[in-house]
């Protein structure tokens, strides 16, 4: 069966443009191998015309109001629930998402977009004062100028829209880049915020993290760089921006603990780690990868977990909307996550390990058991469908172990005991914990990491805050 490639461009100062040097690039279905699309091959060239196009339109955009991007705010997220279901489709096609998935992002993208039209017009600062007399003093929150931003494959129009979303809001604006694997989505919100914003204050380029991502971190212009990616990436980033001094907003990698204790339910826990574990073929940051069980519920809670996985439909989410899981991403992460799995030679794989057949990038959801705290496939993120199952002694053990990474994104914590819960909380170095629940996100609270999962909030005012820098005015009043 013959497949329809669609062909795309760049999104720059409101026009649509062929890549600079005219390259173009393939955009595979990662459940079928196929190309479906051709988008630009950017270079630095494109990274300078982005740049240009965005301080072009800055001075415009600085004499805005907060009510008036609030508006054109609320416009795109009445457009993205307008184009739900294209967009849930595309995004499917790009990522391998099962459907049911993918139409779950489109109206948590309008959220979004709708709360920070709100926060836009409820920024808070202390309170003006005179401080030392004769003198009135009040603080100003000021746009940062032009924001470079570097979006992820797993979730490339939600990402998007998180960084979007409190940039636009708070006055700056925006050079994105998705992921060159899947832009398709993004370029699609770039066509519907074009009918709704003034030229340049949002540009698209697609192209490689080198020249593109890297140049726009490069560019003396941008001023602030927003990424959602891996910790390696996150280091080259923080390391080139040092050069120009711009300031860094850093969603890096996870290792999610999930730590049951002995009252809690394991059925409940398993269910929980069904959805939060394979939720995107396990290609989340925040993903439930890493199990640790109390000695007495240990057994009964992998009695639950095994067949709850092994319950889950895996395949081509165009064959059929009855898929709860799809392929990874490309070969090389299929690899990567094979690699993974050859060298926990140690460990004990309880269900899955393989491969769906030869079409596609698929893995079988898999438990993996006897593995010990300092293995690999215990301290590195995976980011696949991946999940390791650890039996601790004592409350002490199972939290120094939670703690026991690099990462710091996310935990979540089960048990009747509301007390034990709140202490765990406490005691877990991560930026979101969950108790008795695991992956669940909401736009009025922040999102980040600690440790080496990076700095910097996305959702919640603290990301609006993130975009803005402060002036204190000072007046001499005698």
């Amino acid at each position: 069966m013959s497949v329809t490639i669609a062909q795309y461009q760049n999104f720059v100062g409101g026009t649509w443009v062929d890549a600079a040097e005219g390259g173009t690039v393939e955009i595979i279905n990662p459940a079928t191998g196929e190309t479906i699309a051709e988008v630009p091959q950017g270079t630095a060239a494109d990274v300078d015309r982005a740049v240009e196009a965005a301080k072009a339109a800055l001075p415009d955009w600085l004499e805005t109001t907060p009510g008036e991007r609030s508006e054109m705010l609320l416009k795109l997220a009445d457009a993205i629930d307008a184009n739900a279901e294209e967009l849930a489709q595309l995004e499917s096609q790009n990522v391998g998402k099962p459907l049911p998935l993918s139409r779950d992002e489109p109206p948590v993208s309008s959220d979004n977009l709708r709360f920070f039209a709100g926060a836009a017009r409820t920024l808070e600062g202390r309170a003006a004062g005179e401080y030392m007399r004769g003198y009135t003093s009040m603080i100003r929150r000021e746009p940062v100028g032009v924001v470079g931003q570097i979006a992820p494959w797993n979730y490339p129009m939600m990402m998007a829209v998180w960084k979007i979303a409190p940039a636009l809001a708070a006055g700056n604006v925006v050079v994105m880049k998705p992921s060159e694997q899947t832009p398709l989505t993004t370029l699609r919100l770039a066509q519907l915020a074009g009918e709704i914003f003034p030229a340049g204050v949002l540009n698209v380029i697609t192209g490689d993290g080198e020249p593109v991502g890297a140049g726009i971190v490069r560019h003396p212009d941008v001023r602030m760089v927003s990424l959602t990616g891996d910790v390696a990436t996150g280091k080259e980033v923080a390391r080139a921006a040092a050069d120009t001094l711009k300031r860094v907003h850093l969603e890096l990698g996870g290792k999610a603990p999930v730590v049951v204790f002995d009252d809690a339910d394991p059925a409940a826990v398993a269910e929980g780690i069904k959805i939060a574990g394979y939720w995107n073929s396990g290609q989340d940051c925040t993903a439930a990868s890493r199990v640790m069980a109390g000695p007495k519920v240990y057994d009964k809670l992998l009695d639950e977990l095994i067949p709850a996985v092994e319950s889950l439909q895996v395949g081509d989410p165009a064959t059929s909307e009855d898929i709860e899981m799809g392929p990874v991403i490309s070969k090389a992460q299929q690899d990567r996550v094979f690699g993974f799995l050859e060298r926990a030679s140690k460990a004990k794989v309880l269900t899955g390990g393989g491969s769906n057949g030869d079409r596609g990038f698929f893995v079988q959801p898999t438990v993996v058991v006897d593995v010990g705290q300092d293995d690999e496939i215990v301290q590195k993120e995976v980011f696949g469908p991946v999940v390791t199952v650890q039996r601790f002694a004592d409350d002490d053990e199972a939290l120094a172990w939670a703690n026991d990474v690099d990462y710091g994104l996310s935990a979540s914590v089960w048990t009747r005991d509301i007390g034990r819960a709140l202490n765990a909380a406490r005691k877990l170095q991560f930026g979101t914990v969950w108790i008795n629940d695991h992956i669940p996100l909401v736009s009025e609270m922040p999102h980040g990491g600690y440790k080496q999962s990076g700095y910097g909030k996305d959702l919640s005012v603290y990301g609006l805050e993130d975009y803005t820098q402060i002036k204190h005015v000072m007046a001499k009043i005698d």
